[in-house]
């Protein structure tokens, strides 16, 4: 039998427990990249993404980043695309004005929450998840009677409607500093003798009407605007 060495372990080899693992990082994927700008758009805005912070934030280097997304104006067009993902599509019922409806509210709920989004409509929306939704809106206006000129009249009527509603919402009522807000008031009712009517409605006013109310009102409005360019049969 060989004796032990001094110092060496007691405990059997097989038993012992080997040296820690050093934790590998997850593979970097354009699903990470993505799911993480959109955490930086809702924390700092557009202005505030930047690929360097990307990186750092994904522990990645620049060049690593950029074998996925070629420039920033690629990162925000996933970004709104992935967001676009959390309203759900409906199915199509029998009657197209509540489709619309059920679409366009939540359209308008996943603006409000990523308030950094409505700005960015403007831009080509060629991902799947607003292609997707973009075709139901038009599918329910189509068995609504709309087609041709009254059809793409009619969509931008309600996107229009929804991504300027979802904008003024997001950085009036939701960012603005609220004695800002009461100052306007106070502004619009020291001087109504200049403004008449809008101190007689409230204009302003977010006590009067609530957000939710304003807004459903003027989708109903908006929808019957839609109605009135169906195609004649």
């Amino acid at each position: 039998m060989t004796a032990t060495e001094p110092g060496a372990p007691t405990t059997p080899v097989w038993l012992r427990a080997g040296p820690p693992r050093a934790r590998r990082k997850p593979p970097l994927t354009l699903e990470r990249i993505v799911e993480l700008a959109v955490t930086v758009l809702d924390e700092h805005g557009v202005e505030g993404l930047t690929m360097r912070l990307l990186a750092q934030r994904l522990d990645v280097t620049a060049t690593a980043l950029y074998w996925h997304v070629k420039t920033k104006n690629d990162v925000l067009d996933l970004a709104v695309d992935r967001v676009f993902g959390d309203v759900p599509v409906p199915k199509a019922g029998d009657d197209w004005t509540e489709d619309i409806r059920v679409l366009v509210r939540a359209w308008r709920g996943v603006m409000l929450r990523h308030p950094w989004a409505p700005k960015l409509i403007g831009r080509p929306m060629l991902g799947p998840n607003v292609l997707a939704r973009t075709e139901f809106l038009q599918s329910a206006l189509v068995r609504g009677g709309c087609h041709g000129l009254r059809l793409a009249v009619a969509t931008r009527l309600l996107a229009n409607y929804v991504i300027g509603a979802s904008l003024t919402e997001a950085t009036w009522h939701r960012s603005a500093d609220p004695g800002a807000r009461a100052a306007a008031r106070d502004h619009i009712a020291a001087n109504a003798d200049a403004y008449p009517t809008l101190d007689a409605s409230g204009h302003l006013d977010d006590t009067r009407w609530d957000d939710d109310l304003l807004f459903e009102e003027g989708l109903d409005a908006v929808i019957r605007a839609a109605a009135r360019t169906r195609t004649p049969d």
